[in-house]
């Protein structure tokens, strides 16, 4: 029986009206997927409560009773119904606001009903504003009614009938006539090795389950099948390339790489920049095409350790390029890189959308005839008119930045796919990297240049403006240059937040003599790139900004990170705006400004930015704080693929455990192709039906 072909229109209590609204609102189109929308919380219905017992810190209560009458008051939109409800000792009111005329045919007084619902204090009494009512004689004992089952839904579903309570009276039945009939979605040997329930147990446990320890088994049997799939998919892929692109080998470390080792490097390399060195080196040689992650925090050396790699490249005749999300960026990369490498004789070049037609003629014969070494440039590399003769090294900047399909087409400008090395400044929470780069080697910078002083980071209120301003002034008087960010563009009415046009305004009127920069996400680029160049070649003193600041601004004479609102900040972002300073040999700054009313929550972001500059400590905490999706944008959109009852934050020890068993069934059979583990294959193929399949691409 195939439920994920199952319509669930059909079902009783459905029709084809809930259907579309459950399809449109929630995804829900088949009886499968109806299983798979888990509850997201319950609440004990085995026992009753007595009045007495009651107080507004209850999240819900359940009483057994009756209504002694009901009192209507007001007339039209502004009615309201009462009934006192009594549990044989005291009463409470019982209201509702709507649907008055179906309360009073349904329900009637001396007859006993369970009453469910959050109880609220007004004038003194007890009330329950729209509470759930049933017939005491047709619901099982308390002991059998377990824990209720709360479903997520929508306000558009909630006013056409199809609420939390609606989604239960729909599975129940559904699970009593199909309990002998769900099909296992995991083989015989791993349900006996991690001692888990099968997927029949599991979902009708999951929905309602008679006790909690009965719900725990349920819920670690559903997050073990989704992890591990999850795992399997990225694992097989990457063994999939393995067996299907060989890597250009990288067989001799030559002229270009020695001479830049010992006459062009800036500065001793640190520990770990050599280890990340080692470790690419190994790949480029074996034989198998490279696809790693170098995550590195802001100012560890990457770019550095990306140019030696790509001399690598050169040395054994191949070319190279690198990619950046932003033409300040990628402007940045190629007067570092060119800066790097001196007179060593690179011919390099730049690409982006501002080239002139007239440039891109020449670079572009020069890449095809093989005269050009390095590329650097923004998604203008992409384009099908630029040709390589033997591209053989890619580096991607700030990855994140760009789409699966985007980084794709640099594979196909060589026959045999050229060696990927991604980049990014946002460190990555360990479950989160085995999750979202699962299948990628991944490389860790996690020491400073030698030189570079941690910033000070230090959390101001409003009251402390006055000083800031000071300490503002005198840093630019010194000849140092200051960021100001804003959460916001314009004053929002909603949101009482200080906002760049007023602030903008502000700065103007306190600090005359400086010259002010603003750059934000609604300029148009070249008014964005004017406005950022005059900052960099220090025209201007102050640049008020957005987050659009937030990567690849590299200017070493900004000493000063000011955050206005920085309550509006995840952990991550304001980490990475504070990185945009530290860049220089002065001792640099952070200062958080925020209101006196903060949450228990952004009290602690605060805290840990001010603790501490360690990247991977501040994106583990981020993960904890705010969850998974959050760290790339909202919520769960910044995964691949939807989560739907496993947590990366708080399921991070069964997330390695699931992929230690797909690393094991794959090291015996990477095609899958053994009997035991057919049923993975078909659970592989239902995953990907309905995506496309980038399984060999970075």
């Amino acid at each position: 029986m195939d439920l994920s072909s199952q319509d669930i229109k059909f079902l009783p209590g459905v029709g084809p009206k809930k259907a579309d609204l459950l399809a449109k609102e929630l995804g829900i189109c088949s009886v499968e997927d109806l299983l798979r929308h888990y509850p997201y919380k319950y609440v004990d219905r085995s026992r009753f409560y007595y009045l007495h017992e009651i107080s507004e810190e209850m999240p819900f209560i359940q009483v057994k009773g009756q209504i002694i009458r009901f009192e209507k008051v007001g007339e039209g939109h502004n009615q309201r119904l009462t009934a006192i409800f009594t549990d044989g000792k005291q009463t409470i009111d019982l209201v509702w606001f709507k649907g008055i005329k179906w309360v009073l045919e349904k329900y009637k007084t001396r007859i006993e009903y369970v009453i469910f619902g959050k109880p609220s204090s007004f004038n003194g009494r007890y009330n329950i504003v729209h509470p759930e009512i049933e017939i005491a004689s047709q619901l099982p004992p308390p002991e059998q009614m377990g824990l209720q089952p709360f479903y997520n839904t929508s306000e558009k579903m909630k006013s056409n009938f199809l609420n939390s309570k609606t989604i239960q009276k729909i599975i129940f039945p559904l699970l009593q006539n199909i309990k002998t009939g769900i099909p296992e979605t995991l083989p015989a040997f791993i349900l006996q090795k991690f001692a888990l329930l099968n997927l029949t147990e599991s979902l009708v446990n999951v929905h309602f389950p008679k006790n909690a320890d009965l719900l725990n088994k349920a819920r670690q049997r559903l997050k073990f099948e989704e992890l591990f799939y999850i795992q399997l998919n990225i694992l097989r892929q990457s063994k999939w390339r393995d067996l299907h692109f060989k890597g250009f080998i990288f067989g001799q470390i030559g002229h270009n790489f020695n001479t830049f080792y010992k006459e062009h490097l800036p500065f001793e390399l640190t520990g770990a920049q050599k280890r990340v060195l080692r470790e690419i080196r190994i790949d480029v040689a074996s034989g198998r095409q490279m696809n790693r992650l170098l995550q590195g925090d802001v100012g560890s050396g990457k770019t550095l350790v990306a140019l030696m790699c790509m001399l690598m490249a050169i040395d054994n005749g191949f070319q190279a390029c690198i990619m950046a999300p932003t033409e300040i960026l990628a402007n940045q990369h190629f007067a570092s890189i060119n800066e790097f490498l001196g007179d060593l004789g690179v011919k390099t070049a730049l690409l982006t959308g501002s080239t002139r037609k007239k440039a891109r003629v020449v670079l572009h014969e020069q890449l095809r005839s093989g005269e050009m070494n390095l590329l650097i440039g923004t998604h203008a590399l992409i384009e099908d008119t630029v040709q390589f003769k033997n591209l053989g090294f890619v580096v991607i900047d700030e990855q994140h930045r760009f789409g699966v399909e985007q980084r794709s087409r640099l594979w196909k400008k060589n026959v045999n796919p050229p060696h990927i090395l991604v980049m990014t400044a946002t460190p990555i929470p360990r479950t989160l990297a085995m999750t979202l780069y699962g299948d990628l080697s991944i490389s860790v910078i996690d020491e400073l240049p030698p030189g570079r002083k941690p910033i000070q980071t230090y959390h101001y209120y409003e009251n402390k403006r006055q000083g800031l301003n000071q300490f503002i002034a005198k840093q630019v008087q010194a000849g140092r240059q200051i960021y100001i960010v804003y959460p916001l563009i314009q004053e929002s009415e909603k949101i009482d937040l200080q906002n760049l046009e007023t602030g903008l305004e502000y700065m103007c009127e306190v600090f005359p003599d400086f010259k002010i920069s603003k750059v934000h996400g609604k300029l148009k680029p070249a008014e964005k790139e004017h406005e950022m160049q005059k900052f960099v070649s220090g025209e201007t003193q102050i640049l008020v900004a957005t987050t659009v600041i937030e990567v690849g601004v590299n200017v070493p004479n900004a000493s000063v990170m000011v955050i206005e609102s920085a309550q509006r900040f995840g952990l991550s972002q304001l980490h990475q705006l504070r990185g945009r300073v530290g860049r220089g040999a002065e001792q640099s700054f952070c200062i958080l400004l925020t209101d006196y009313k903060l949450g228990a929550d952004t009290r602690k972001r605060m805290e840990i930015m001010v603790r501490t500059n360690d990247g991977f400590e501040i994106s583990e905490a981020d993960l904890q704080l705010r969850g998974p999706g959050d760290l790339e944008g909202t919520q769960q959109s910044g995964l691949p693929f939807e989560l739907k009852i496993a947590n990366i934050a708080r399921d991070g020890k069964m997330l390695e455990i699931a992929r230690n068993a797909a690393l094991e069934i794959l090291e015996k059979d990477p095609l899958l192709e053994k009997s035991e583990n057919r049923i993975l294959a078909q659970q592989l193929r239902k995953m990907v039906t309905n995506t496309l399949n980038w399984g060999s691409i970075s």
